[in-house]
């Protein structure tokens, strides 16, 4: 069966043209509000953005969410779970800290923030998994007990999955720190020769496996966590992942955690994907990189491996921005994410989610 994915651009010469008046039809058409059922607790899932990261989703936009899922009859919260690197994040009272720097207050979304794992990560489920790397997996709390969930994702590129969406939403993002160090597994390795001893990825390893040995970092495997938060500050590309073995592994991981997201949610869960501000990198990171091709729109779905699918395609169709990290690939129909991270592929995230059941690659894209 097809799955639908419906689409409305950027364009607008009117107010009901606007983004939110766009945001409310696409609830409608992709018939989210099937998914609530009255007084259910909605889990609104976000990322609220690294302090310092200024392209997550408009709280204006998720308030539109807010609004409509009460109009269903739930009782709508908003969601996310402690990093696995410090940072921001790392516990409730600084996650919620910065959700409200972000413009995330009640005021303005009109619902409150509930960490979903608890002050310290601690608050979780297990649940069985039977998979090919897991026969378990550990989902937090308060979004596995959920009656109903709406994941709404900013589009944009990963330096490990190559492009981070609804399915990365699910996995990471529902996951408590212990489920998140199980997803990555892998484990850097420094580049001989490159390391020029400037000490950024010994200040920002939340392991404390770097550690600068006069003008070189040296590196303790054994407590690398594999979060990649060194390779974001390397100035130099000095550390690195065995690409070939670890990163298709780390992927399979993280789409069977996104199974696990959805345990319970079949048939109770919608996907937002907005595709703005399309930047080479997570939201996680304490920046925001130029995006590498124009604003697109905003897709909504009830099946999170199809909004993936057809929000990667329309990002594929975009000619490429100069003067950006896209280093290939700039032509219409070629791999944007992959002229970013050119070891990564994100088709496997989409292949491998299909072949466990999450969803289906083949949609039927409806433009409102």
């Amino acid at each position: 069966m097809t799955a639908e994915v419906f689409f409305a651009g950027i364009r607008a010469r009117g107010d009901k043209e606007s983004r939110i008046a766009k945001i409310r039809r696409l609830f409608s058409a992709a018939g989210l509000d099937g998914t609530i059922r009255e007084r259910d607790l909605c889990a609104i899932k976000l990322h609220f953005g690294e302090r310092g990261c200024d392209t997550h989703v408009s709280p204006v936009h998720v308030r539109q969410v807010v609004d409509l899922v009460r109009e269903a009859g739930g009782r709508p919260f908003l969601t996310d779970t402690a990093t696995l690197y410090s940072g921001s994040r790392s516990n409730a009272v600084d996650h919620i800290a910065t959700a409200i720097a972000h413009g995330f207050d009640y005021a303005v979304v009109g619902a409150p923030i509930i960490i979903a794992d608890g002050l310290r990560g601690g608050h979780v489920v297990e649940l069985k998994a039977e998979r090919k790397h897991f026969d378990r997996v550990f989902i937090a709390g308060d979004i596995a007990r959920a009656d109903s969930m709406m994941v709404v994702s900013h589009f944009k590129g990963h330096m490990l999955a190559g492009f981070g969406g609804a399915i990365k939403n699910l996995a990471m993002g529902c996951a408590p720190a212990r489920g998140k160090r199980e997803m990555h597994r892998a484990h850097t390795m420094l580049v001989p020769g490159r390391c020029r001893g400037c000490g950024n990825c010994v200040d920002v390893c939340p392991a404390g496996a770097l550690e600068l040995a006069g003008e070189k970092v040296s590196l303790d495997r054994e407590r690398c966590l594999g979060c990649g938060e060194c390779m974001t500050v390397c100035l130099q590309a000095a550390i690195e992942f065995d690409w070939t073995v670890d990163i298709p592994a780390f992927v399979e991981r993280m789409v069977e955690y996104a199974c696990g997201a959805m345990e319970g949610k079949r048939g109770r869960a919608g996907f937002f994907n907005f595709l703005f501000s399309i930047t080479p990198d997570c939201d996680c990171v304490p920046w925001s990189d130029a995006p590498i091709v124009p604003d697109i729109g905003i897709l909504a779905s009830q099946d999170p491996v199809a909004i993936d699918a057809a929000s990667r395609d329309l990002v594929d169709r975009q000619a490429g921005l100069a003067g950006t990290l896209l280093q290939a690939h700039h032509r219409p129909g070629e791999d944007k994410f992959g002229g970013v991270w050119e070891h990564t592929n994100g088709a496997l995230q989409l292949s491998y989610a299909e072949e466990c059941g999450l969803g289906e690659r083949k949609y039927r894209l409806v433009e409102l």
